[in-house]
């Protein structure tokens, strides 16, 4: 069914979460006991009033961050969804993760809704860099401004643009597919409804139910997310 849909549909938008970054070994967030949540509180380490004024913690937590990621690597799903955008089977990726796997793995058009940890930048004069810096532990720019990375901090408001261009996205598809979600972080998990309302048909893939299960056209439970991806792609291209 999920293969007829993908195959018939003329624009496809993938809305991925923690659940494809899980699967290639990062720790998620929100998981009892092996969250990263549940280690630091994010509201005293990863927020602008730690980098104003506990540096070093906001420095050093982030650097374990950048170095976590660094140790993993896109599994095949990113790639699977790389080759999709490629052949033209989907047209965008929406994604709630910062760990950058999309753009490693070759996918072009994606919207980060809240950053990306492959970045650092500039607090001061904005300068970008990679994310070797805090690697290296170099934390200031070379105009002596704190470098940080680019997500978004607990106390900042979210960015416009990529949540703007998310939107139509998500107005503009016919088929919309929730990959590694609880959709349990707004405003992001009103994507999926928006492009249920416009008439997309709706698949969510996660390992647990969601609260929107009930508005969706095809669930799949109890499978990874790689997984699913693999075998679509093997029905898709056979």
């Amino acid at each position: 069914m999920l293969e007829k849909l993908l195959k018939e549909s003329t624009y496809t938008v993938i809305y991925t979460g923690a659940g494809m970054s899980t699967e290639s070994g990062l720790p998620d967030f929100r998981s009892s006991q092996t969250g990263l949540w549940e280690q630091k509180d994010p509201a005293q380490v990863a927020s602008t009033e730690a980098l104003n004024r506990d540096v070093e913690t906001f420095f050093q937590f982030y650097r374990e961050r950048v170095l976590g990621v660094k140790d993993c690597e896109p599994h095949e799903g990113y790639q699977i969804l790389a080759k999709w955008e490629k052949e033209g089977l989907i047209q965008s990726i929406i994604t709630q993760n910062v760990d950058g796997f999309h753009a490693e793995a070759g996918s072009k058009n994606i919207m980060e809704l809240h950053g990306t940890l492959q970045k650092v930048h500039c607090q001061t004069c904005k300068k970008e860099y990679g994310s070797e810096m805090y690697e290296q532990e170099h934390f200031y720019c070379e105009c002596g401004g704190k470098l940080r990375p680019s997500v978004i901090l607990f106390g900042e408001s979210l960015p416009e643009e990529p949540f703007m261009k998310a939107a139509e996205e998500s107005e503009k598809a016919d088929l919309f597919i929730v990959i590694g979600s609880s959709l349990t972080v707004t405003p992001a998990n009103q994507f999926p409804l928006i492009a249920k309302e416009c008439g997309a048909k709706l698949v969510i893939i996660n390992l647990e139910p969601t609260h929107f299960d009930h508005h969706a056209d095809i669930v799949i439970h109890d499978q990874k997310a790689g997984q699913v991806l693999k075998e679509l792609d093997e029905e898709i291209f056979k």
